[in-house]
């Protein structure tokens, strides 16, 4: 059923059969980035990682998969919707999803975040806004982001301290501890399946919305797209803060943020190239380097992020979206 509806044309679908796709888009990259998430929790668990580097690393480049299959599968006909998607979901990650959380139970911060982390999501957002003032991202500049992606998996993994690993991550997890290997590994087959369908459908259901509505494919990339590929950082952070994993939270929200510069960014530029249109250096992407930067502010002030703060950055995601809605429909510049 789900497969003959992939292939018919979308310019002929109802409007109703579109809010559907869209809906069952959404519902796919959602519960296929939980599946794929817990699989490869559970393997960090059997491996006996750190949990901090399962946030930083094994997580967040899980839920990043959704963006990752979104952006490559949009990458070559609407190129718009791939990097739009990049920087809608950083938005979506650091305002949306870390304003809900906090909102929820306010957030406890590690150190490590503060002092490494965070610092380093700062200078790669720095580097992924200076390239794209050259015009775009080539196939070289795409490799050095491939490259610096490869410098900070290292970074992140001899940093890791061994003796904080299973016992403080299992904790208030037993369910994920008790996932066999082979179970784990069919989750993320599966959820990476479920990935797949999921943006295929997303990207057909929400450009011809957007072609019909007269907005750019950009924008929806900026918005539609972005938020329905950050439900599964979503629902892995307020799974992560009811459990009361804080940090695994603020670990995965920082690292798939970086994942998604450098590997889908790099990948993506590699692949076919993108190109930056520059109403998006005047709001966008000035928008996620301030986001940043209030990201390290936030976290070291008591090392904690407060629901007051989760309020002010659901405001501020608010306020961005106006600004990015005035401009891509021209009312701004």
């Amino acid at each position: 059923m789900l497969l003959a509806l992939i292939q018919l044309p979308f310019v002929e679908l109802h409007l109703f059969w579109l809010l559907f796709l869209l809906a069952v888009g959404f519902l796919a990259l959602a519960y296929g980035g939980d599946l794929l998430t817990r699989g490869a929790a559970a393997v960090s668990v059997n491996l006996k990682i750190a949990p901090i580097v399962v946030g930083l690393t094994v997580v967040s480049i899980a839920t990043s998969m959704p963006e990752m299959a979104t952006s490559l599968l949009a990458a070559k006909d609407n190129p718009g919707i791939a990097l739009g998607n990049i920087l809608g979901s950083n938005l979506a990650n650091i305002a949306l999803i870390l304003g809900i959380s906090a909102v929820i139970v306010p957030l406890k911060v590690e150190r490590r975040l503060i002092s490494r982390e965070v610092p380093i999501l700062i200078g790669m957002t720095t580097i992924f806004f200076l390239l794209a003032m050259g015009g775009g991202f080539d196939r070289a500049e795409g490799l050095f982001l491939l490259s610096l992606t490869v410098l900070y998996l290292i970074d992140v993994v001899r940093g890791a301290k061994a003796e904080d690993t299973v016992d403080q991550f299992t904790e208030g997890n037993e369910e994920i501890a008790r996932k066999t290997t082979k179970a784990a590994v069919f989750f993320i087959l599966f959820g990476g399946l479920l990935l797949a369908l999921g943006a295929e459908v997303l990207i057909g259901a929400s450009v011809e919305m957007a072609m019909r509505m007269g907005a750019s494919e950009l924008f929806v990339g900026l918005t539609i797209v972005a938020i329905g590929t950050s439900l599964p950082e979503l629902a892995a952070s307020v799974a992560a803060v009811r459990a009361g994993h804080g940090d695994l939270c603020a670990g995965n929200i920082v690292g798939s943020s970086i994942f998604n510069m450098l590997l889908i960014g790099g990948g993506v530029s590699a692949y076919v190239g993108m190109d930056v249109r520059d109403e998006l250096l005047l709001v966008e992407f000035p928008a996620l380097l301030l986001l940043s930067c209030l990201l390290l502010w936030f976290f070291r002030s008591g090392h904690v992020v407060s629901r007051r703060e989760g309020i002010c950055l659901l405001f501020l995601y608010a306020g961005i979206l106006s600004l990015s809605a005035l401009s891509q429909f021209g009312y701004l510049f």
